[in-house]
């Protein structure tokens, strides 16, 4: 048994919001994790205060909040995802002959940890270390689009959570829904001169042993290199490699 029960609780409740596909009510997580459920929700108050759990009023729920994210990001941040992305994202790029990076979500941003520029071809703005607004960026609303919606809701709040770079993109919730919506039916994500005006975006999340967003791997290419018609294709080699990066962060 632990010594430090209530630590051990704490962490066990935060396991168990991260395996689920959505908020979950109290009573349910005590069920699951055989806690009473004052400790649950005494639990829970804590992590609701320090941003590591939402809680959905209305809904009578509770789910993962953005600091929770910032944990994930932070893990990303310190090497293990950039070391398992470097090699598979040099093969894409060799193989492709455009730009390309590995991003993961930090808040409503997107952080790069990895980026490898093609031959012949201009710097990006994907510098490693850049942090870009998700919603604009095609790695960022991959990883948007994994998210319960209690989730992406949490993170878009209102009008001034949506950035502006180029006058292009989401500038509401309401638009948000439909670029994450468009890219749950088609598999990937796009972007095209929401950042870099005559740069395009073609991306593909990689989901962690949970489902979760771990990162996206994006390429990025001249809006002349590559017709629209085309990305389809391309979006299909890069989740290829998105699928290995997957399978090497759940060590399988």
């Amino acid at each position: 048994m632990s010594k430090v029960p209530a630590a051990d609780n704490t962490l066990r409740i935060l396991v168990h919001l991260a395996g689920q596909r959505g908020p979950v009510p109290a009573a349910a997580i005590a069920h699951a994790l055989q806690l009473p459920r004052s400790t649950v929700y005494h639990l829970l108050a804590v992590l609701v205060d320090h941003g590591f759990v939402l809680h959905f009023p209305e809904a009578k729920r509770y789910g993962l909040g953005v600091a929770s994210y910032e944990l994930s990001s932070a893990f990303s941040r310190q090497e293990p995802l950039s070391r398992l992305g470097r090699p598979i994202l040099a093969g894409l790029v060799d193989a492709i002959g455009e730009s390309g990076h590995v991003a993961v979500l930090h808040g409503r941003d997107v952080v790069y940890i990895v980026e490898e520029r093609a031959p012949r071809r201009p710097r990006l703005v994907t510098d490693v270390g850049v942090r870009l607004p998700s919603h604009l960026t095609a790695s960022g609303r991959a990883l948007l689009a994994t998210l319960p919606a209690g989730q992406l809701r949490a993170l878009y709040p209102d009008a001034d959570a949506f950035e502006d770079r180029t006058g292009a993109g989401p500038h509401s919730y309401a638009e948000l829904k439909g670029v994450v919506t468009a890219v749950r039916q088609a598999g990937f994500a796009t972007e095209d001169g929401e950042v870099t005006p005559g740069f395009a975006s073609v991306a593909v999340s990689v989901r962690d042993h949970a489902g979760w967003p771990a990162a996206g791997i994006a390429i990025t290419f001249p809006r002349e290199n590559l017709p629209a018609s085309e990305w389809p294709a391309l979006a299909a080699r890069v989740g290829e490699a998105a699928a290995e990066l997957s399978r090497r962060i759940r060590g399988s």
